[in-house]
């Protein structure tokens, strides 16, 4: 199967979002597939996930947050940068695929990395029945307690004074980071989401505790929860890479059960 790549851009609140589009060469309408990155990181992270997407039939879309990342094609600041604006983000990137003419807007499956995969699970809930699958790898579902605690990744801050900007490693953040999650409860919000999700992550993660993926589980109506066994946070060595997209592309055949009946 011939795939097409191309570099697209959209526009949300006067900032340029940068991204990459993969899609087989069909003719016909395709279903959706869009991938969100991990912080810090960019589309160079998801794109051999949109290209798998490719692969099994789907337009599939990787980009780049505004402010989200070290290095990055997109506008904005890391100061200015927060989960809900990159919910907003994802939202124009899903606004820009379905308004394609070769692209199906009833059918659409988000995936989302870490942060990426928290600001994916929580646009789901908000989308609700308009995505039909939803599939997480090591999700962020820790930001909000790490907030509340002021220990976030390695900036250290004190919750109830949190600076106008602090650093992070290498990043600048702006106190938006902070407070935009500081009252969320993710897991009260997600369950709202009905459709079916997958989550994988590695039991030997140091940055996110895969207990969170365990609770997402369990709020989740109808959740598979995969375990790759010896992951870390970002999937790097080739057999866990392979285990995760082979996990991922059984989900999208059907050759798993729902959780739940």
């Amino acid at each position: 199967m011939k795939i097409k790549r191309s570099e697209f851009s959209c526009m949300r609140d006067g900032l340029r979002i940068r991204g990459t589009e993969f899609r087989p060469d069909t003719g016909e309408r395709l279903p959706i597939a869009i991938v969100s990155h991990e912080f810090m990181c960019n589309r160079l992270f998801t794109a051999r996930y949109a290209l798998m997407f490719a692969k099994l039939g789907f337009a599939a879309f990787c980009f780049d947050f505004c402010g989200g990342c070290i290095v990055g094609a997109s506008g904005g600041r890391t100061t200015d940068m927060s989960v809900m604006t990159e919910m907003k983000d994802l939202k124009a990137v899903i606004d820009y695929a379905e308004s394609l003419p070769y692209t199906d807007a009833d059918r659409l499956v988000l995936m989302g990395c870490s942060q990426g995969g928290l600001v994916s699970a929580l646009t789901a809930a908000e989308l609700g029945d308009a995505v039909e699958r939803l599939i997480l790898f090591y999700p962020a579902l820790s930001i909000p307690d790490d907030a509340r605690k002021g220990q976030m990744i390695k900036a250290r801050i004190d919750p109830g004074n949190v600076p106008e900007t602090f650093s992070c490693g290498v990043m600048r953040l702006g106190r938006r980071y902070a407070e935009d999650v500081m009252e969320l409860d993710p897991f009260s919000v997600i369950s709202r989401y009905r459709g079916r999700v997958l989550i994988v992550h590695g039991n030997a993660d140091k940055l996110v505790d895969i207990a969170y993926s365990r609770r997402a589980q369990e709020v989740y109506e109808n959740a598979i929860l995969q375990e790759i066994d010896g992951a870390g946070h970002i999937f790097i060595a080739p057999a866990h890479v392979r285990e995760a997209v082979n996990t991922v592309r059984a989900f999208m055949r059907g050759n798993f059960s729902d959780k739940k009946q």
